[in-house]
C-alpha cells in the first residue's frame, strides 16, 4: 500500500512539472510571439475585435494614460503592489467600500490565463502568474501585452481596436484626451462609450489628464527604452 502511494505521489509531481515547464515555454513564446487569444476572449459573449500594435508605434502618453488610471505604481512594484492592498484594506477598515488593488501585472495575468470569476483561489493564482511575467518578461512586454488584451468594449481588446472603434483612427494618433478617454473604460468597459460620458466619468478623465500631466512625459522611458 504505502509502495502504491509512494508511485502514486510520484506521478502526481512528474505531472505537475511538465504542467509547470509546459506553462514556462508558453510564457517565453509570450514573451516574442503575440498571444493568438485569451481566456477572456474566449469566454466573450460578443464577436471579437482586436488588432495587435507594438507599444514602440504608439505615443508615451497612450501607455502613460492607463498608467495614470489604473496603476501608477507600476515601474516600481513586482508584479504586486502590497502598499496598494495595505492602503484598500485600511480603508475598507475605516468604513469605505472595498476597492480593488489589481496591478496592471496582474490584470494582464487574469485576461491571459483566468476566468472573470471572483474567488481567492484565483486572485492567489492571479499573484503567483503575475511574479511570473515580471521575471520572465518584465514591465515593457508586459504592458505592451496589457494595452493589446484589455477590453474596452463589448468585444472590443486592445487600443487600436478600441481607437478604430469609438475615434475611427489609429492608435498611433490618439490624442492624450482620447487616450484618456480610453482609460477611463476599464473598470466597467461594456456599459461605457468615451464620445457619451457622464459628469462623474468627464471628471475622472479631467483627473486621468491631471495625472498624466504630474508623472511626466519621461515617467515611463526607464521602461520603454
Amino acid at each position: 500500500m504505502a509502495s502504491r502511494k509512494r508511485s502514486i505521489t510520484r506521478r502526481l509531481w512528474s505531472v505537475l512539472w511538465k504542467l509547470a515547464l509546459l506553462f514556462l515555454l508558453v510564457l517565453l513564446l509570450f514573451r516574442f510571439v503575440p498571444p493568438p487569444t485569451t481566456t477572456f476572449m474566449l469566454q466573450s459573449p460578443y464577436p471579437v475585435r482586436q488588432t495587435w500594435v507594438s507599444i514602440d508605434t504608439l505615443p508615451s502618453y497612450v501607455p502613460l494614460a492607463m498608467i495614470a488610471s489604473e496603476d501608477q505604481r507600476f515601474p516600481d512594484h513586482f508584479g504586486v503592489d502590497f502598499t496598494a492592498i495595505s492602503n484598500a484594506l485600511h480603508d475598507y477598515g475605516d468604513g469605505e467600500e472595498l476597492r480593488g488593488a489589481s496591478t496592471i501585472t496582474q490584470q494582464t495575468a487574469k485576461n491571459l490565463f483566468l476566468s472573470p470569476s471572483r474567488s481567492l483561489l484565483r486572485k492567489g493564482l492571479e499573484a503567483g502568474l503575475a511574479l511570473c511575467l515580471e521575471v520572465v518578461w518584465g514591465k515593457k512586454r508586459i504592458l505592451e501585452v496589457y494595452l493589446n488584451i484589455a477590453e474596452f468594449g463589448q468585444g472590443i481588446y486592445g487600443v487600436e481596436a478600441a481607437s478604430q472603434h469609438y475615434f475611427n483612427r489609429a492608435a498611433r494618433n490618439l490624442t492624450p484626451n482620447q487616450a484618456a478617454r480610453l482609460a477611463v473604460l476599464l473598470p466597467n468597459p461594456r456599459q461605457r462609450d468615451p464620445n457619451r460620458l457622464s459628469n462623474n466619468l468627464s471628471q475622472r478623465v479631467d483627473w486621468i489628464e491631471q495625472q498624466m500631466r504630474q508623472l511626466g512625459p519621461d515617467y515611463l522611458r526607464p521602461i520603454l527604452d
